[in-house]
């Protein structure tokens, strides 16, 4: 049996049983009511939509008269089938798709930024802990959680930020967050763009740079030396947050020294502003050990870090982090404390048992070897196709690297040509803002996502694209 609920209005001039009526022969003539249905009882019905039977019997006579439905004894009451000809024919809405949704057509080889290798995610472990996480307490894991997340992942959390990024934080300063957006989102609530100035790497990233416009700061362009951030430029600024990727500078991959570091940490405590320590990809380090973070300096307690499991394990976890300094936790809770937590309380049981159980580090360090050779694949293809024709930028660490051409200074010129012969690279020109002149003309090409003989055959491709 199916239910009914109509909108049935008592101030229209159209009787109740009528609107009624039309209701059900509308749903009958659209096929939304097919034949063979059992219609609800006339208590049943008058009960649930709190109308009087009468109304209801009435609506059902009038069907009744008209052959869409039948009474059977014991029964009940049936739609009844209708000749083929008096049924109009249903037709689906029409969708209308734009002339980009009509002209994408899966690339042959895709260079993009932000892709991760799925192949190798253990998905045989991480359904192992979802399933022990499911059978764990019902009032832990169908509710809201705590605010800040999960204890017992932010505990992990703080060992594993301890271990590989010599960071010494308590779990209590670690907030859980769904993706680097919505927890800069929250992070920018805890300052007033008002009066508030946010300097930026600039080229940086401009995920993290249209959080801050979409929250109206203003955003202040620092330029990058050859070993990072100008703090020169910084100090003249009028800035009092500050965001940086020190451990692998977005885009360009530079690691901030550890006497600029320093200074940094110094500018911050006298001006007594912020530090927002992006650490995106700082597992995946090819030439050296990790670089312990810029927070695991931070004696004045000034730094913000910002952490995330997309690119280490999967995007589609939805899970990032925070660990902030003593001083801003009591703003935090002023804040936020009618906010719920973000991320499935499943998820987080789920993320803090393949923390527990070790699977997380032995999968990062898969990770690093697998992705270590595709990077190593690439630039050689890279030397063995374009030679001194090209020049590598920032490949010592993350899951991408650029390209520039000689004598090829428009960017946009090559993505097209790429893109028509089914290869997507991409311009690394929306990572600069401000008043800059002409960004360089770099191609960003990443390599999480592609295979090995994807990589080589790509570039031998590009080779032929832009050089034929």
């Amino acid at each position: 049996m199916i239910e009914l609920t109509p909108d049935l209005d008592a101030n229209k001039p159209v009787p109740l049983y009528m609107q009624l009526y039309e209701y059900i022969k509308n749903k009958i003539l659209q096929g939304h009511i097919r034949k063979g249905t059992a219609l609800p009882s006339i208590r049943v019905l008058s009960k649930h939509l709190g109308i009087s039977r009468n109304t209801v019997e009435t609506a059902y006579g009038q069907l009744i008269a008209e052959g869409y439905v039948e009474s059977k004894p014991r029964v009940g009451f049936i739609v009844k089938e209708l000749d083929e000809e008096l049924q109009p024919k249903w037709v689906p809405p029409k969708i209308i798709h734009t002339s980009i949704e009509q002209n994408i057509e899966k690339p042959l080889y895709d260079f993009r930024y932000g892709n991760i290798d799925t192949s190798h995610f253990p998905m045989k472990v991480w359904r192992k802990c979802m399933n022990e996480a499911l059978d764990g307490e019902l009032e832990q894991i169908l509710w809201y959680g705590e605010r800040k997340g999960d204890t017992g992942l932010r505990k992990q959390i703080a060992d594993y930020l301890f271990q590989a990024r010599g960071i010494h934080c308590s779990h209590e300063q670690i907030i859980i967050g769904s993706g680097i957006h919505q927890i800069t989102g929250l992070l920018c609530q805890l300052f007033s763009q008002k009066t508030d100035t946010v300097a930026m790497e600039n080229p940086s990233y401009d995920g993290i740079r249209t959080v801050f416009a979409n929250h109206h700061y203003r955003i202040l362009p620092i330029s990058l030396e050859e070993d990072g951030l100008s703090l020169e430029e910084l100090e003249k600024s009028a800035a009092n947050l500050v965001y940086v990727t020190p451990s692998h500078q977005l885009p360009l991959g530079m690691v901030l020294p550890i006497g600029k570091r320093q200074k940094l940490l110094k500018w911050a405590e006298k001006t007594k502003a912020f530090i927002i320590e992006d650490d995106y990809d700082s597992e995946f380090r090819y030439e050296s050990k990790p670089i312990p973070a810029l927070k695991a300096l931070d004696t004045p307690d000034r730094v913000i870090y910002l952490g995330t499991f997309s690119k280490v394990l999967t995007p589609a976890i939805r899970v990032s982090y925070m660990v902030l300094p003593h001083c801003l936790l009591e703003v935090f809770q002023k804040k936020f404390y009618n906010y719920n937590q973000p991320v499935s309380t499943i998820i987080q049981k789920t993320l803090y048992l393949f923390m527990k159980y070790g699977y997380f580090e032995r999968h990062i360090r898969k990770m690093r070897h697998i992705y270590a050779k595709k990077q190593q694949t690439l630039i050689t293809a890279i030397r063995e196709h374009f030679g001194d024709n090209a020049t590598i930028i920032g490949e010592k660490a993350g899951l991408h690297l650029l390209m520039h051409l000689k004598n090829h200074n428009n960017v946009d010129e090559l993505v097209i040509k790429a893109e028509k012969a089914g290869i997507k690279v991409y311009s690394a020109t929306k990572y600069w803002f401000g008043e800059i002149g002409k960004p360089p003309a770099y191609v960003l090409l990443g390599f999480g996502g592609m295979n090995e003989n994807d990589i080589r055959d790509g570039v031998r491709l590009l080779k032929k694209v832009w050089f034929s």
